[in-house]
């Protein structure tokens, strides 16, 4: 990769952080009056239809072969289906903050589960310790009181500690479908969770007699089109160009996201320790990214 090209994808992976960092917020407010599984159910048929017009658009098509739809619905599971429940299960019971620091530990999982399972792909020294780096930055730009509450509502961090989880071996997995185009993983993988989640919202919540607030709708909306949509349009694109770890990197640009919003919608100001936080959370971006030479 070159280094214009290497720009290009950090550019892209910072937008990622962006669309995924601000999903929280909109979690957040959609939870009010509408259930988890709806709420994901939703998101999903939004980002269904978004990702189905580009792939339509492109003149491409779903695949029909047996084996690598079945693949592709394990990567829905493991990817959409179970960690969106649980995100939006788990921070009804959970802080946002430390939800923010429990869901940022992605790219540690990526480095436990490919230490520990993948032998003979050990990311080297560097890489690790831009992940250690980045969840320090994390922890900073958050506050370490954000830990506190660890140990209250033990199930609901449990919940929101899944889906980081679950988001780092979906970034191991998905690395088989680098034959298959962007577009077309990205689509099969939310048509198969909205097949998944659609049911079992009629099942478990009976949508239609739900009274959703504007905010709410609103807040799904823009959760299923940008946060869903065109995010994982991106992703599956990071995943092919910067690895497991690249792309889970964008972890630790969410807590940076959060307070960018802040400082350029609400007016609010950036403490020094602050600050350090997003310096060392970007160096470690910067650090697992890092084209290696090879010998």
């Amino acid at each position: 990769m070159t280094h214009k090209q290497l720009i290009t994808e950090l550019g892209f992976l910072g937008l990622l952080a962006l669309l995924w960092g601000s999903s929280f917020m909109w979690i957040s407010i959609g939870v009010e009056t509408i259930p988890p599984v709806t709420l994901a159910a939703i998101r999903v048929v939004v980002a269904s239809v978004v990702i189905g017009l580009v792939m339509l658009i492109k003149g491409q098509r779903l695949p029909t072969e047996p084996k690598l739809v079945g693949q592709l619905f394990i990567l829905a599971m493991i990817g959409s289906i179970i960690p969106w429940v649980s995100l939006a299960w788990g921070q009804q019971f959970v802080d946002s903050a430390l939800a923010s620091v429990l869901n940022s530990t992605s790219p540690i999982w990526v480095l436990f589960i490919t230490v520990l399972f993948l032998k003979g792909d050990n990311p080297p020294a560097l890489k690790m310790i831009g992940a250690g780096l980045g969840f320090c930055g994390v922890v900073l730009i958050i506050g370490t009181d954000a830990l506190s509450g660890l140990g209250d509502h033990i199930w609901g961090q449990f919940a929101v500690l899944l889906g980081a989880i679950l988001y780092g071996c979906t970034s191991i997995y998905g690395r088989r479908f680098h034959d298959v185009p962007n577009t077309v993983t990205a689509a099969s993988t939310s048509i198969l969770s909205a097949v998944f989640l659609v049911p079992l919202s009629f099942a478990v919540d009976q949508p239609l007699s739900l009274s959703p607030s504007m905010a709410s709708i609103g807040a799904v909306l823009m959760l299923g089109v940008f946060s869903t949509g065109i995010a994982l349009l991106i992703y599956f694109r990071l995943l092919k160009s910067l690895g497991s770890l690249g792309v889970a990197s964008q972890a630790y640009l969410r807590a940076g996201v959060g307070v960018g919003l802040g400082v350029f919608v609400l007016g609010e100001t950036i403490t020094a320790t602050v600050g350090m936080g997003i310096a060392i959370a970007l160096l470690g971006v910067i650090l697992i990214n890092l084209p290696i030479r090879s010998k």
